[in-house]
């Protein structure tokens, strides 16, 4: 499939992006803000997230917010700062990232298909290879980063330090997805999707999972993600961001 037929297809698919979390793990930096309005190399993380979609054909967002939900409401407007078209849907209280979706059924019940996004990711993920056919999603998968060194050994002598490797044996949920339309009567009027929706579907064999063992991907859960990758943006190991700009 030729990259401007994907282009023109992915333009029609809209992406949806979690953003209503409180961030309690990044306070203070959330107590007056949400968590996808942190600055990561002088952008918040939802414009990083938003440039990065386009890269693929994808201008029309939906954005589901909750906490300080008019701090992104004020930053993003229209989407037209952005090139993008941009919706919010709100929660008055929390939902759950699946009794949030859920909410959205009614301006998605007509697109087939459409992308996911956890508000508190950076990644480089080639969306291209996300492809569902008889399954409800797809789901991509990065190798686990350690958050400890690890010690390799020789009976009980050391003989090898890495510090928080890769560990390319172990696969985790990446925050990315592609939907089918067909899962909104399996989501949760409350509840969160990895805790009811997805096991459901895995269990019928409705759940595709897509390894990206090389690409980038990091959440940002503490002060220390948002340093490292900010140095990782800026030394362009997530993409060349300044053609963004062209």
């Amino acid at each position: 499939m030729n990259r401007f037929f994907l282009a023109l297809l992915f333009a029609l698919v809209k992406a949806v992006i979690l953003a209503g979390g409180l961030g309690k793990r990044l306070r203070p930096y959330t107590d007056d803000r949400p968590k996808p309005l942190i600055e990561i190399a002088g952008r918040p993380i939802i414009e990083w997230q938003i440039r990065w979609l386009k890269r693929y054909g994808i201008t029309s967002f939906i954005i589901l917010a909750g906490y300080k939900k008019e701090k992104l409401i004020e930053f993003i407007g229209s989407g037209e700062k952005l090139k993008a078209q941009v919706a919010f849907l709100v929660e008055d209280e929390p939902l759950g990232t699946g009794g949030a979706l859920k909410r959205a059924s009614h301006v998605l019940q007509n697109d087939e298909q459409f992308f996911v996004i956890n508000g508190d990711i950076i990644s480089n993920i080639n969306l291209n290879t996300l492809r569902i056919l008889d399954e409800m999603i797809a789901i991509s998968l990065v190798p686990l980063r350690s958050p400890y060194g690890v010690i390799t050994l020789d009976g009980d002598k050391v003989t090898r330090f890495e510090e928080k490797p890769i560990l390319k044996d172990h696969w985790i949920n990446a925050g990315i997805y592609l939907m089918s339309n067909q899962i909104f009567p399996y989501l949760p009027d409350r509840g969160d999707l990895e805790k009811s929706t997805f096991p459901k579907l895995a269990e019928m064999g409705k759940v595709k999972g897509v390894k990206f063992p090389e690409s980038y991907w990091r959440s940002i859960d503490s002060i220390k993600d948002m340093e490292e990758v900010s140095d990782d943006i800026m030394r362009g190991q997530v993409y060349d961001w300044r053609a963004d700009d062209d």
